[in-house]
C-alpha cells in the first residue's frame, strides 16, 4: 500500500474520531446543562449557595437611614422610592416600554441589577407641599444649590456610587454600594460582608 493511501485512511480515521469525540462532548454538555451542573463545570464559574436576598444589605440600609437624616439637617426631605427588588420585579421594569406600556426605565433584566442583591436604592425629593418629585433643579432649602445634587454629594460621602455618573444609561435616582463586586460575581453567589 502506498503512503498516500495510508495517509488518506489515517485522515478518515482521525476525522471519524474527532466527530465521535465532538458528539460525545456535546451530549455530556447537554446532559450537564439539563442537570444544572454546567455552571460548576468551568473554572471561575462556581456558583456558591447563598442565603436568599429579601431586603437591603445591612450596610446599605444603615447608610440609607443616615442619608435621609443628613438630608433633613440640610432642610431637604428625600423619599426612598426603591430598595431591594426581586428578579421578577426587575423583569417587569425591564419589560416596561418594551413588551408593556410605559417608558423604558432600565436596561437591567432580573439578576442584573444591584437592586436584586439589596445593594441599591432609588430616591426622589418631597416638596414642602408634600409632592414626590424627580426634579434635579429644585432648591427648596434656598441655599443656591440644587437639592438633588446636594443629596448626590452626601450619598457619595457615605460610599454610594451615583447612577447619574454612568455614561451609557444614566440613572439619576439610583445610588448603589457594590463593595467591589460586579454583577457576574453576585450572580455566582459572592456576597459582601455584613459590615464594613
Amino acid at each position: 500500500m502506498n503512503t498516500s493511501k495510508r495517509k488518506g485512511k489515517q485522515r478518515k480515521k482521525s476525522l471519524k474520531t474527532w466527530i465521535i469525540a465532538t458528539l460525545l462532548l456535546s451530549i455530556i454538555y447537554v446532559w450537564l446543562q439539563q442537570k444544572g451542573d454546567i455552571d460548576n463545570m468551568w473554572p471561575g464559574t462556581t456558583i456558591q449557595e447563598a442565603v436568599p436576598i429579601t431586603g437591603l444589605h445591612p450596610v446599605v440600609a444603615e447608610n440609607e437611614k443616615l442619608l435621609v437624616r443628613k438630608a433633613a439637617r440640610r432642610g431637604i426631605e428625600i423619599v426612598i422610592t426603591h430598595g431591594y427588588r426581586s428578579s421578577e420585579e426587575q423583569d417587569a421594569l425591564f419589560n416596561q416600554g418594551r413588551s408593556s406600556a410605559g417608558n423604558i426605565v432600565t436596561n437591567a433584566r432580573g439578576g442584573e441589577s444591584y437592586h436584586n442583591y439589596g445593594l441599591a436604592i432609588d430616591f426622589a425629593l418631597r416638596t414642602p407641599g408634600g409632592d414626590v418629585v424627580w426634579d434635579m433643579e429644585r432648591d427648596d432649602n434656598g441655599n443656591g444649590e440644587a437639592d438633588w445634587m446636594e443629596i448626590v454629594d452626601l450619598a457619595k460621602e457615605l460610599g454610594f456610587t451615583w447612577g447619574g455618573d454612568w455614561a451609557n444609561f444614566p440613572d439619576y435616582p439610583h445610588l448603589q454600594m457594590d463593595f467591589g463586586l460586579n454583577i457576574n460575581e453576585l450572580k455566582r453567589g459572592k456576597r459582601p460582608p455584613d459590615s464594613q
